[in-house]
């Protein structure tokens, strides 16, 4: 097989997988790791597909345009429910403290909360919040600031020095991207801003995400990869992802 055909198949392979390592398109194509690198150079500065730590990704996974909730909404919804439902088991005894993050599958989560809970709910979602205010046994604190359209969530320096002000037992973020070299990443600076100081703020950080968004890699990282306790995620993880974060102290939980 000549070099532009294996490319080819190569470019294929991944945008079907959605991710390939190294060593299996070493394996498959019985060539050597250092081969498979040079292909997957010769990829990326085509802009077919977008090297990562390991492997390699479609080009689609790195991306600047972010969908508004509307359309979120609609993408692994059953996925969504299920993490949700799994990430209540990561709530703090009661009387505790808890940030939930903007977002589809953070909503999911606080539409399981017991409404006889006792805790501290402090959010930058006006859906969240929505949910949230019914709850007999919940304080709610809801930060103040601009509101972006396309996310429904509170941003700006408001809502950041009013949340680097309190120390909160768990943090359940989601996010766009995760991957061991740029950590938790968003598309935009001003959600990337406010994650990062909810990060900041908690003893513990729970990230609540479908499998997808991991191996992405979006415009802004807001954590480091050492910085997650927890990931809630749905049961197509990759065994190669799952270890991955396991073996940097992660504890992965699928729903």
């Amino acid at each position: 097989m000549y070099a532009e055909e294996r490319q080819q198949e190569m470019a294929a392979l991944i945008a079907q997988k959605g991710r390939m390592s190294v060593a299996d398109l070493s394996e498959l194509y019985g060539v050597t790791t250092e081969t498979v690198r040079r292909d997957l150079a010769t990829l990326d500065r085509s802009g077919v597909i977008r090297r990562v730590h390991g492997g390699a990704v479609p080009s689609s996974a790195f991306t600047t345009i972010e969908l508004g909730t509307d359309e979120r909404e609609h993408a692994y919804t059953g996925e969504k429910e299920r993490i949700g439902k799994a990430a209540i088991d990561q709530l703090p005894s009661v009387g505790g403290s808890v940030f939930v993050d903007a977002g589809t599958t953070t909503a999911r989560l606080a539409a399981h909360l017991p409404t006889d809970s006792d805790l501290v709910v402090v959010t930058n979602s006006i859906p969240v919040a929505a949910r949230v205010a019914g709850l007999g046994g919940t304080r709610l604190h809801l930060l103040g600031g601009r509101v972006r359209g396309i996310t429904q969530a509170v941003v700006g320096d408001d809502a950041i020095r009013a949340l680097r002000s309190m120390r909160l037992d768990v943090a359940f973020v989601g996010t766009n991207g995760i991957s061991l070299r740029h950590g938790l990443s968003t598309p935009d600076s001003d959600e990337a801003a406010i994650k990062r100081a909810m990060v900041e703020s908690a003893h513990r950080v729970v990230v609540v995400a479908d499998s997808s968004k991991v191996g992405r890699e979006d415009l802004i990282s807001f954590a480091p990869i050492d910085r997650i306790d927890v990931l809630v995620t749905d049961t197509a993880i990759a065994d190669r992802d799952r270890k991955e974060l396991t073996d940097n102290d992660i504890e992965v939980v699928t729903a």
